[in-house]
């Protein structure tokens, strides 16, 4: 039987930096199904928001986000994870991150992003979360209590009550751990952990086009719903205004920081529209602009618009955007002297496991950090750049947690738990079976519980999903698990509880905008969607 102290799930920003703030306390072992850089941290290109500019303040990057977030942050959580953002930034660096430095090499040189009122974007040119991936990693990779996991793949939390184990205690139940399949052989086995902690990353993959890497299956949150955890507003998915148009190439995201640097949406004619949706024009929050875009597609007929900053000069573009320019670049596309063609593709999940201001669930024991959590900070449309923010400050809040409690969790006796049983579940030979149901869910999420929606088409999409999802329950009873059918069974999951959520919300805000009920509803909406 396998035991760790911590058990961290996923390799991200959230899950490196939880690592490295609780290793001191015991042993820390982080698993990850692919590679520890197949992450979305090592994809985002934008930066990390903070108030480091003496023109800046506290209570500007507050209302920034409170406005984002279409009335539903919470305001108290919002202001914990501004006010922590610049020792967490500064922390970054004496960890060996290196954020691009201003022209007099006094100052971090801070870019601006949609929904933004002032420059506070901390970046190494477009390719921030590689950096910062790169520079935890380097930092994991010599802590002595620090074990990585790679091609390990977490198939189901290990719960004290259906394992047999008496639960005492204000909470729910308490997490002991996870059962994990190494891909090397196929094997399960229970991994047991006095904390857990779920950094599992978004479900992008949910959906037909998506910016995020391929392991974004919404793991995390599936396995702690399954589990009993709470999950909240997986109404608010945030489409991404630009992702890149092109036939050979898929998930590469076009920075909304090329828009705070003067890139302007236009469509095929090389009319500018974004004036005609909201007063803040290219630089509005991304709900707004990828419903502008969803319509200008939708009224033209046209497969995508265009983001054009070649009007800038040539030098300035590249330095700024190296990894932008050379991609296109490679695909022909010159970005100093033609626009990009660009279209929404689902991108951050705003909701998640439903966590305290610690990154605590109902589960005792069991932590959700980063995009899996719903915090309160993002509320229904997070505000560029927060994300990697909410992750380091969310890490540190959760690690101060552990430490407070560690006297008592560390003199717990291990409890006997039941291995993992396959029963008479046999080889699944038609791996075609799989990559059906796959296809048919993710395009059935893209067509009806898209940027638009009507409560016709959510109705239609669930029952659509009911036999796909018996399937795949089916399929998970009867066939020998493999990666493929743990994320199909997440996948299938979130699909259900995504479009839950939708049908519960009976008006239009932020991110979920429906046809059906176009206003906002302020007496009941500024509630979360809690299942």
């Amino acid at each position: 039987m396998q035991k760790t102290d911590f058990l961290i799930i996923g390799s991200g920003i959230a899950g490196l930096s939880y690592a490295l703030k609780v290793a001191h306390l015991g042993q820390v072992t982080i698993i990850t199904k692919k590679a520890r850089v197949d992450t979305a941290t090592n994809l985002a290109q934008g930066g990390i928001a903070a108030v480091l500019d003496s023109a800046d303040s506290f209570d500007a990057h507050v209302a920034d986000t409170l406005a984002s977030g279409a009335g539903i942050c919470n305001e108290a959580v919002v202001r914990q994870v501004v006010q922590a953002g610049p020792a967490r930034i500064q922390e970054l660096i004496e960890l060996g991150v290196h954020f691009n430095q201003d022209q007099n090499g006094t100052g971090l040189d801070l870019g601006k992003e949609g929904g933004h009122s002032s420059r506070r974007i901390a970046h190494a040119m477009d390719a921030t979360g590689r950096e910062i991936e790169r520079g935890l990693l380097a930092q994991v990779e010599r802590h002595a209590n620090i074990t990585m996991l790679e091609n390990h793949l977490a198939v189901d939390l290990l719960i004290a009550s259906r394992a047999g184990i008496d639960v005492s205690g204000p909470v729910l139940d308490c997490c002991l751990g996870a059962y994990i399949l190494d891909r090397s052989n196929h094997s399960i086995a229970p991994l047991q952990a006095r904390v857990t902690v779920l950094c599992t990353g978004g479900s992008g993959k949910v959906y037909l086009y998506t910016t995020n890497p391929d392991i974004a299956t919404g793991d995390g949150i599936a396995m702690a719903y399954r589990a009993g955890a709470r999950v909240a507003n997986l109404e608010f998915v945030q489409f991404h205004p630009t992702c890149l148009h092109h036939s050979k190439t898929k998930n590469f995201l076009i920075s909304e920081a090329v828009r705070g640097e003067g890139g302007i949406l236009v469509d095929e004619r090389g009319q500018p529209f974004m004036q005609r949706y909201d007063p803040r024009a290219d630089l509005a929050t991304r709900d707004t602009v990828a419903r502008a875009i969803d319509s200008e597609m939708k009224a033209s007929g046209d497969d995508s618009v265009y983001l054009d900053i070649s009007h800038k000069p040539a030098d300035f573009i590249r330095h700024r955007f190296p990894t932008i320019y050379q991609t296109c670049m490679s695909l022909g596309i010159d970005i100093t002297k033609e626009p990009i063609p660009v279209v929404p593709a689902a991108h951050y999940m705003c909701g998640g496991v439903l966590t305290d201001s610690r990154g605590r669930t109902n589960l005792n024991n069991l932590y959700v950090l980063g995009e899996a959590a719903c915090t309160g900070l993002h509320g229904g449309n997070r505000l560029a750049s927060n994300s990697l923010l909410e992750a380091v400050v969310f890490a540190d809040a959760a690690a101060e947690q552990c430490q407070l409690d560690w006297l008592e969790l560390s003199r717990k006796e291990w409890p006997r738990v039941p291995g993992w049983v396959s029963g008479q579940a046999e080889r699944l030979e038609e791996c075609v079976l799989i990559s059906h149901c796959w296809d048919q869910i993710r395009r059935l999420m893209w067509n009806y519980v898209g940027i638009v929606r009507t409560g016709q088409r959510l109705e239609m999409v669930r029952k659509q999903l009911a036999p796909l999802v018996q399937d795949v329950a089916n399929f998970f009873r009867e066939y020998l698990l493999t990666p493929d059918l743990i994320e199909l069974r997440n996948i299938a999951l979130l699909a259900q509880l995504i479009v839950r959520s939708a049908q519960q919300r009976k008006e239009s805000r932020g991110l979920h905008y429906l046809v059906d009920y176009p206003e906002k509803d302020e007496v009941t909406g500024r509630k979360n969607t809690v299942l």
